[in-house]
């Protein structure tokens, strides 16, 4: 034991927290990457410099962000030997392919043309430069797929034989890739992905507003990350209505610890807040909408909904986590539905450059979807506790032979390497986005509303003064 915690347990929260700090980064370098290459076509399309100048003050950011997304990568990978040596034996035959694939492709893709997206356009051309543009971005997509695949594998595992040793063994690699959760987690996953990026996007153009409602790029950027936000945050709602729904066929567990449920009811109502007790198997405090659960899972008023205590204490997940990082995810999803919604009204009135509250929301909102990416992560990787592979390998089975102490003394010092390291890049990442972006004020005189399509409304003339304080 170690500080009371036991060698498992350490290992878990050193790959939680390890993981944690990784996954940030490919949720916001996926989201950039594509950003980037709209950016790019829009240049070459409307032969507009405020695009070209809005690529170039974003792709510093993007490099900076994909180097601290690899570096932070390589760490877990050296965990699964050290920690997870059992898993890596038992699924190796799986999983290790997988991850082989991730590197053949999707990172040599990267590696093949970032540099010539950040450094070449002067070396190769405006249209080779696009094309290397498209790769990244499209090398941070095909990256996403294998690690979503490699996981859903894990969750809704298909396609294995299992061996004389106990390992588990490809039979089918279409059935492997294409398991029963993984279109819906990719598409939950890319969607939450470029959400993130948006609402980035978006706290950056704001801030700048804030300080000049003037500078075009600000409203380039600020413009294109509300309609992100107003178009592509139904979709996620969508999306995560469907994933939700192939998680209760599939992990049915997972879901009634999301959902707070540990009596199996018809009619289940939609628990809004409360605080689940897995001693005394009741959801406390709870605030409910009758029939709503059943409703929403089921889409029948009348649906049933397995509770927890239709499994044995020790074949069910901890409720308390999943059910808060499930709440905190739904919750900034809608917030985002509202900043979009709200946007859609100010730019319809011709206010969407020149309303203060508007940008300051969109400045608080700017983490959000960081948070709500780690929240649905947490939900997605506690919610299949016991489990390492779903209903075959359990967690406590996983584990190296590895004592308490080492693995106590390792977490810490990745604690402080982390946020030492990481620290210091998020507080670059910030100083990169208060610079203020460049802009060619006679452009801005002969076309101060050009970008994103926009047209004016009376109080976004850079000659007015604001109007009732905005």
């Amino acid at each position: 034991m170690f500080m009371g915690m036991s060698a498992e347990i350490l290992a878990r929260l050193q790959f939680a927290f390890t993981i944690s700090f990784h996954f940030i980064f490919p949720a916001f370098s996926i989201g950039t990457a594509a950003f980037l290459a709209y950016l790019n076509f829009l240049y070459l399309w409307k032969k507009d410099g405020a695009y070209l100048r809005l690529f170039d003050y974003w792709k510093t950011i993007f490099a900076v962000t994909f180097g601290m997304g690899v570096v932070s990568g390589i760490v877990i990978s050296y965990q699964f030997g050290t920690n997870w040596a059992t898993f890596s034996d038992k699924a190796g035959a799986v999983i290790g392919p997988l991850m082989g694939y991730e590197v053949l492709t999707a990172f040599f893709l990267e590696a093949g043309f970032l540099g010539i997206m950040l450094f070449g356009r002067k070396r190769v051309g405006d249209r080779l430069h696009f094309f290397a543009t498209l790769m990244v971005a499209l090398g941070t997509l095909v990256s996403a797929t294998w690690i979503i695949s490699a996981n859903s594998w894990m969750q809704t595992p298909a396609g294995y034989t299992i061996a004389e040793n106990g390992q588990y063994v490809p039979a089918d690699w279409w059935a492997i890739i294409f398991n029963p959760s993984f279109p819906y987690r990719l598409v939950h996953t890319v969607l939450a992905a470029f959400l993130t990026t948006a609402f980035a996007v978006g706290a950056v153009g704001a801030y700048h507003l804030l300080a000049d409602r003037t500078n075009r790029q600000a409203r380039i950027m600020f413009s294109m990350a509300m309609w992100m936000a107003a178009l592509v945050t139904p979709l996620q709602i969508v999306a995560g209505d469907a994933h939700g729904l192939n998680t209760l066929e599939h992990q049915p567990a997972k879901i009634a610890a999301m959902e707070g449920h540990y009596e199996t009811q018809s009619g289940a109502p939609l628990i809004l807040f409360g605080i689940p007790n897995d001693e005394t198997e009741t959801t406390d405090f709870a605030i409910e909408i009758p029939k709503l659960g059943s409703l929403i899972l089921t889409h029948d008023p009348e649906g049933e909904i397995k509770g927890l205590k239709e499994w044995a204490k020790t074949d069910r997940p901890p409720a308390l986590i999943p059910f808060i990082t499930f709440r905190v995810m739904v919750g900034l999803g809608f917030l985002m539905l509202c900043l979009g919604l709200w946007s859609l009204w100010l730019r319809w009135r011709g206010r969407l450059y020149d309303n203060v509250w508007l940008h300051r929301a969109a400045i608080l909102m700017g983490p959000s979807g960081f948070v709500a990416v780690l929240a649905g992560w947490y939900t997605t990787e506690v919610g299949r506790q016991p489990y390492t592979i779903y209903g075959l390998l359990r967690t406590s089975d996983s584990l190296s032979n590895v004592d308490a102490p080492a693995v106590g003394t390792s977490l810490i010092a990745f604690i402080i390497v982390y946020f030492v390291v990481f620290g210091a890049g998020v507080f670059y990442l910030l100083r990169l986005m208060r610079r203020t972006p460049q802009t060619d004020d006679h452009e801005l005189e002969k076309a101060p509303n050009r970008a994103a399509g926009i047209t004016p409304g009376p109080a976004q003339s850079s000659r007015m003064e604001p109007k009732n304080g905005h």
